[in-house]
């Protein structure tokens, strides 16, 4: 059974940090590659970063570029996201996702997390 669990999320203050983990499980995660994907209140799903199956190569959205690291430890299985200075519109449900081996930078994935809230306030 594939299963993918995010956590890190919480409340943090306009300009901080937070680090956001997912567990990966039920599938060879190291062939794989990964990606994370948000959702803000009453908007739809926004792509936000992706990584090859070795860490080698990654991509980020425009606006997440320069404060967002996306990272993994294929050795546990996880997949990580360091997001710095941030702002009140990256309040969002956070998702880890994957379609397998192939990067993909939108929001099609063939397996999701649950998701980890994010909420950037003062």
């Amino acid at each position: 059974e594939v299963q993918l669990v995010e956590s890190g999320g919480g409340l943090v203050q306009p300009g901080g940090s937070l680090r956001l983990s997912c567990a990966a499980s039920g599938f060879t995660f190291d062939d794989y590659a990964m990606s994370w994907v948000r959702q803000a209140p009453g908007k739809g799903l926004e792509w936000v970063s992706a990584i090859s199956w070795n860490g080698g190569s990654t991509y980020y959205a425009e606006s997440m570029k320069g404060r967002f690291t996306i990272s993994r430890d294929n050795a546990k299985n996880t997949l990580y996201l360091q997001m710095n200075s941030l702002k009140s519109e990256d309040t969002a449900v956070y998702y880890c996702a994957t379609n397998g081996p192939v990067v993909v930078t939108t929001t099609q994935r063939a397996y999701w997390g649950q998701g980890t809230q994010v909420t950037v306030s003062s």
